[in-house]
């Protein structure tokens, strides 16, 4: 297959291109930059130029394609707290895709995220995030997508925990990192018994190329590995690394704490991918969030 990926050179979809392209596909991935070009054609992909706000491109790119993996989206206006902005222009994307796709029954794999499932209950495939929930806006787009389904449309959406770690990363994870060396103290909220669910960025990556191969029209994939990890035993992780005290926050001295990541960190989500894995054979190889943190590589930054 000729598969277009957006994000390409990003975090997930820098482990995405070398995925697919080992597997026999030919990749095309959006760059903006000329760092991002080069890093793809580097990898042995093609390129393509434009940008998430380049829609005549991105449709482009699409027609000629077998297949689409969109992973991008504007996190820079999200962590600003312009959540509207990155949701709406995300929809955008979803939308001109779709439309490109529409009555080819091509793929069109995009990655969503856990943030709205119901806390206090282990989430599963089924569960419909709820947009009033915080994070639960962005799963807006992930319907769009997959209301493309019923226009002829392999769609398809893969839920992503809240941290997809591994050597490299400098996303939620390492920002806990840049707190606790900041605040001489890893931090947690409350007690610390509130979870997030993780996978390491190669058994996602492994995911992104089974659903773009043979996920079935309009399914939900939840990417992961370990269901909930309590947000407690994240700090402690950090903390051993850094030989900084494990400390907790209380609630309303959250944000001063950790900014905006503090809504993020409360969130309480249990996940189970247990239906993914029976649909599709992916089966998790990598370490856990604990044991890539006690690897040592998020400290080895200054």
């Amino acid at each position: 297959m000729r598969i277009f990926v957006t994000g390409a050179s990003g975090w997930i979809g820098s482990a995405v291109v070398p995925e697919l392209l080992q597997a026999g596909h030919k990749v095309v991935g959006l760059a903006r930059s000329d760092a991002s070009a080069g890093a793809l054609k580097a990898a042995g992909a093609e390129v393509h130029r434009g940008s998430l706000d380049d829609l005549d491109a991105l449709r482009s790119a699409a027609a000629a394609s077998d297949g689409v993996i969109h992973l991008a989206y504007k996190h820079a206006e999200a962590f600003s707290g312009d959540f509207a902005a990155a949701m709406d222009a995300d929809r955008r994307v979803i939308e001109a895709f779709g439309e490109v796709l529409a009555g080819s029954d091509r793929p069109l794999v995009i990655a969503s995220g856990l943030a709205g499932l119901r806390p206090g209950r282990l989430a599963t495939e089924d569960d419909v995030p709820d947009v009033a929930l915080p994070g639960g806006g962005r799963s807006l787009a992930a319907r769009a997508a997959l209301a493309f389904a019923d226009r002829g449309v392999r769609s398809c959406c893969v839920r992503l925990p809240p941290t997809v770690h591994g050597d490299g990363d400098h996303g939620f994870v390492a920002r806990l990192v840049g707190m606790a060396r900041k605040h001489g103290a890893s931090g947690y909220i409350g007690d610390g018994a509130n979870h997030w669910p993780t996978v390491h960025r190669l058994d996602a990556a492994r995911l992104f190329r089974l659903a773009v191969e043979s996920a079935p029209t309009g399914s939900v994939l939840h990417g992961v590995a370990q269901e909930g990890v309590p947000t407690r035993a994240i700090a402690e992780a950090i903390g051993r690394g850094l030989g900084l005290p494990a400390v907790s926050v209380a609630p309303d001295a959250a944000e001063p704490h950790f900014g905006g990541l503090a809504l993020l960190f409360g969130l309480d989500v249990q996940a189970s991918s247990t239906r993914t894995r029976q649909l599709l054979g992916w089966q998790p190889t990598h370490q856990g969030l604990v044991e890539d943190l006690d690897e040592g590589h998020y400290f080895s930054g200054s």
